[in-house]
């Protein structure tokens, strides 16, 4: 029986619980009492939020605004800029929704578990039902959900590097302390929680790795910068309309009407929509095939990727470890024996686990003391009363003292280089002293495993490979054995694999090291963090794949963190990414969902962008002259349907799998203010040119609208490229609708269209024709000073051969 009391600090006395766990009646008690792990926090947004972030914007105030005064002041022809106000809003929150139910049911799949101790019965329960005083069992690879007390140790291990930034593990006894977001590297035990929920030191930590959010991107962080700058520039020229329109007007509802009109074309108002819309659905795909996205800009990080760091298991190979034979260096029956007994451990890992289904656990060999396998350490050992201490481990660690010419070594290392994992078994009759390793072993036996090369490594391999992503292979296994799978999957190998524990400490050589080779075995989990490190310090954007506790740390400290459904849970919890089915094949899809976002976004920033400066050089241009504005808002609802909102809105989700290039705002930034500047330019050429024909302001609005709507269209044209059949039956439908409204008196009279006499119409064309040509030189230009991205694209089924739901 425990005495419930308020949290308290680790180190404080308190009750122990005792070693059959709680009952249910105390769980029931505490989670009344609302003593449960739940900090609060969630992993997507509520519906509400949903619905606030969608619909109290700045830009939707804006417009809402402007759609009161217009409701005041003008027809209702003029108000058709709300409809689509009204839909982006409603779109957006339908997209968003549609994406937090599908990634919450997700989540679910790699939502972190417990196992706790309750009424004598080890159970697993969800991280948030673990209460105080729960007795919670701790294995290799599990996150300290709570923090909390030992209560038993089997040579428990901890890395608080995530909290600490040390990454030497530590040693954990009975009483000492475990905190939250440390994960065990090696050994197993149990503690009581002491501090749970949001009073848990880090418990932040795991839920922050799987927020639904949209977290800083290069892509976010251009389209706000742009979005800033456009803000500021609103206001001041919205100002200096205004003032013209009243001058420019007799009376005050048709200065309102320009005014509004002028405001209205210079926001951006899909711009963020569409970004929100290219992530979320992005996330949808990829969920649907079984790609948990934890941080939905992941996706377009992964596109800028030009280093992919993998581990061998897991993601070359199945992940499963197969017991192949024994090669008996001494006598077999003792080697047998020692084998069943070392495999006989509750927490044994997945090498033993397979030794365990060939050598069945017998009676009559009793632990007496045990050293637990670490990835640090790569070897495990246990001694036993009267048939001495039995070490197993890779065969350079285990006789590391030895010569490496030594016969045994060299018989490992050929067997390795073959692609086998070798172990060596080794005897001594010295005891364990500590985690050093005991003197006086004797070799007894080599123990081959194999592990099973995943069908579809090769060709994701050579899709890598054609998209100039440098590949490197890390593993904690022999250099030689990884060497060999690395060329059974088409990799070329540049030499026998690089020994880690070869590699130099400083940055700056091991950079030099990593550019020079790409295949490394034995490596530790430090220095797996320190090459992502180093890697990153030349310039690199990184990708890290595994499943092991012991990649966390890289995964943590990579761009991009990619884990496998059936790792570890503090490998999940620190990764942007989870391939819940495990499959390596999916990669390139990831890869292509990113360069769709990214090319695709940047396709509609263009279109946005080009639209507000145009419509802000124009503001200032008769703002200046104080001459009417040249359109009614009903004009422009045309102009944006056609060049910019009814494309972007396909752009955005089309196939696009044009390769990342860098520098997205300097980018959009020479394309669209030269073509806002032609747009502007020749629109008011066309509405000077109807006002000095002392032409109706009906008409010379209509000329204006012909002018800006044929130079839109163009860039519309320049940005669709290449024009597949899709993207010119797109372009090829905004033109039939614009002939349309034209052709049609009905539409014309709905619009306030008032088609100019011929020689005005056929000037007006010239000027706009002028405009094109223009836009079209300056295009090509640009692209061969490979001064803007749009280039051609890669066929857009490249990826499909390699992963089928692509």
């Amino acid at each position: 029986m425990v005495v419930s009391r308020p949290q308290e600090a680790p180190g404080e006395p308190r009750r122990l619980t005792r070693p059959e766990g709680l009952s249910a009646a105390e769980v029931r008690e505490r989670v009344e009492r609302g003593l449960v792990n739940d900090s609060g926090e969630r992993t997507s947004r509520t519906f509400r939020e949903i619905l606030r972030a969608n619909v109290l914007t700045r830009f939707n105030a804006i417009l809402g605004t402007m759609l009161a005064i217009i409701l005041v002041v003008g027809p209702i022809q003029d108000a058709l800029f709300g409809i689509v106000l009204v839909s982006n809003a409603l779109i957006g929150i339908v997209q968003e929704y549609r994406a937090k139910r599908t990634l919450d049911r997700l989540a679910v799949l790699s939502a972190p578990r417990a196992t706790v101790v309750r009424d004598g019965d080890a159970r697993e329960v969800a991280v948030e039902e673990v209460v105080l005083d729960d007795l919670v069992v701790l294995s290799m690879g599990d996150q300290v959900p709570a923090d909390g007390v030992v209560r038993a140790s089997e040579g428990l291990e901890l890395d608080e590097s995530l909290l600490t930034g040390e990454s030497d593990p530590v040693a954990k006894t009975e009483s000492d302390e475990v905190l939250s977001g440390s994960f065990v590297v090696a050994g197993s035990g149990r503690f009581q929680a002491t501090r749970i929920g949001a009073d848990a030191y880090a418990r932040r930590l795991a839920i922050e790795a799987r927020r639904f959010t949209l977290v800083s991107s290069e892509l976010r962080d251009g389209i706000d910068m742009i979005l800033r700058f456009v803000t500021l520039a609103l206001f001041p020229t919205a100002g200096l309309l205004l003032l013209s329109q009243f001058r420019a007007h007799d009376g005050w509802r048709e200065a309102m009407s320009g005014t509004v009109a002028g405001v209205v074309a210079m926001v951006p108002e899909g711009l963020v929509l569409l970004t929100s819309i290219a992530f979320g659905v992005a996330a949808v795909t990829l969920a649907r095939r079984r790609v948990l996205v934890q941080e939905l800009p992941a996706v377009e990080g992964l596109a800028r990727v030009d280093v992919v760091c993998l581990d061998k298991t897991g993601t070359l190979t199945e992940g499963v470890v197969e017991f192949e034979r024994v090669e008996p260096l001494g006598e077999m029956a003792a080697v047998d024996e020692a084998l069943r007994a070392l495999a006989a451990d509750e927490h044994r890992n997945a090498t033993m686990a397979a030794i365990a289904e060939a050598y069945p656990a017998t009676a009559g060999w009793t632990r007496e003391a045990a050293v637990p396998f670490s990835s640090a350490r790569k070897w495990s050992a246990a001694s036993f009363p009267g048939r001495g201490t039995w070490v197993i481990g890779a065969p350079e660690m285990v006789l590391a003292a030895a010569d490496p010419a030594d016969a045994v070594r060299a018989r490992a290392d050929e067997l390795a280089a073959t692609g086998r994992r070798v172990l060596l078994l080794a005897r001594t009759e010295a005891p364990l002293d500590g985690e050093a390793l005991p003197p006086g072993l004797v070799p007894a036996a080599l123990v081959l495993l194999e592990e099973k090369v995943r069908a579809d490594a090769a060709e994701t391999l050579r899709y890598f490979e054609r998209q100039g992503v440098t590949l490197k292979v890390i593993s904690g296994d022999n250099p030689r054995t990884v060497a060999a799978v690395a060329r059974r999957v088409g990799l070329e190998v540049r030499g026998d694999g690089f020994d880690a524990r070869e590699l130099p400490e400083d940055a700056e050589a091991l950079a030099d090291v990593l550019e020079h080779h790409n295949v490394f075995g034995r490596v530790s989990p430090h220095q797996k963090r320190a090459m992502v490190g180093a890697l990153q310090s030349r310039g690199h954007v990184v990708a890290m794949t595994g499943d092991g506790v012991n990649d966390a740390l890289a995964l943590k400290d990579a761009d991009i963190g990619v884990a496998m459904g059936s790792g570890a849970a503090a490998t999940r919890a620190v990764a942007q990414l989870v391939l819940l089915d495990g499959r390596f094949a999916h990669m390139p899809g990831v890869v292509a969902e990113g360069r769709r976002v990214i090319a695709n976004i940047e396709r509609v920033a263009n279109l946005f962008v080009t639209k507000t400066v145009y419509a802000m050089l124009l503001a200032i241009t008769v703002g200046v002259l104080r001459w009417p504005y040249p359109f009614l808002p009903r004009h422009l609802t045309i102009v944006s349907s056609l060049t910019i909102g009814i494309p972007a809105f396909f752009l955005a989700l089309a196939p696009n799998l044009r390769r990342y290039v860098p520098g997205f705002v300097p980018r959009v930034m020479r394309f669209t203010i030269p073509a806002g500047l032609l747009a502007a330019a020749a629109t008011f050429g066309g509405y000077a040119l109807a006002r000095g024909q002392d032409l109706p302001t009906d008409q010379a609005r209509t000329t204006a609208t012909i002018v800006l709507l044929t130079v839109g269209l163009w860039v519309l044209v320049l940005l669709a490229r290449p024009l597949t059949r899709w993207r010119a039956m797109l372009v090829a439908g905004m033109v039939g609708m614009f002939v349309l409204v034209m052709a049609v008196e009905p539409f014309r009279d709905f619009y306030a269209l008032d088609l100019p006499p011929g020689d005005v119409l056929t000037e007006a064309f010239v000027m706009a024709g002028a405009a094109c040509a223009l836009l079209e030189l300056g295009w090509r230009v640009t692209r061969n000073r490979r001064w803007t991205s749009f280039g051609p694209e890669e066929p857009e089924g490249e990826f499909a051969h390699v992963d089928a739901d692509a």
